[in-house]
């Protein structure tokens, strides 16, 4: 099996290392898809949104047909979802995968390769007004939202919590805990500085005022 991540220019970093990770990890400890490869245009290095510089496993040209695509977010989905190229990879990728997935604002580069359409989806707590906006979605605030063989996520560590649902939806729950085990992800219910009650935040991460 092979997953494919792809990347572009202002990339938000942890929204696919963060899913890298998890793969990489079920396939060492769970028999997960043997190839998880890291996607360019081209194979020139990608500079991400905080300063990483990335090079690309396979360019659009050389990458095999995926199983699963990941399409992480990144300020750079704004120019991305005007990128003919890179929205006919995904849509022609996506008509052979058994899922698609995205984090954070890659779900606005799925709606333009035609795959939210009619379906339900999340994305960063900061664009969710903007995924409303375009009306033939409809926007779920939640961590991370599947709809059929389409999966979305909210903002940057969400991926991890999305990939992790993901590997228990197709290889049960035991790969799941196993990668969880493994990469000891618990995260701590310890919230700093009262932001999770910001105006916008998503209604899943606000506290109960009493």
């Amino acid at each position: 099996m092979n997953f494919g991540i792809i990347v572009f220019n202002q990339v938000e970093e942890l929204d696919f290392i963060g899913p890298w990770e998890m793969v990489t990890m079920w396939r060492k400890v769970a028999e997960g898809p043997e190839n998880c490869l890291i996607i360019g245009q081209s194979l020139e290095p990608v500079i991400c949104a905080k300063g990483l510089s990335l090079n690309p496993h396979v360019s659009f040209a050389s990458c095999p047909t995926l199983d699963y695509l990941l399409i992480p977010g990144g300020q750079g989905t704004r120019q991305e979802v005007n990128n003919p190229v890179l929205i006919e990879f995904v849509a022609t990728q996506a008509k052979n995968c058994n899922a698609v997935l995205s984090v954070c604002t890659g779900s606005f580069v799925l709606h333009a390769a035609g795959l939210l359409w009619g379906k339900k989806a999340t994305t960063h707590w900061g664009s969710l007004n903007r995924l409303r906006v375009l009306r033939d979605v409809t926007v779920v605030e939640e961590r991370y939202v599947q709809d059929g063989n389409v999966w979305t996520s909210a903002g940057v560590s969400a991926g991890i919590d999305l990939i992790l649902a993901f590997i228990a939806s197709v290889a049960g729950e035991e790969a799941a805990g196993k990668v969880q085990c493994s990469a000891e992800y618990y995260p701590s219910s310890i919230t700093y500085g009262g932001f999770e009650n910001h105006g916008q935040a998503p209604a899943y991460i606000k506290k109960p005022s009493f």
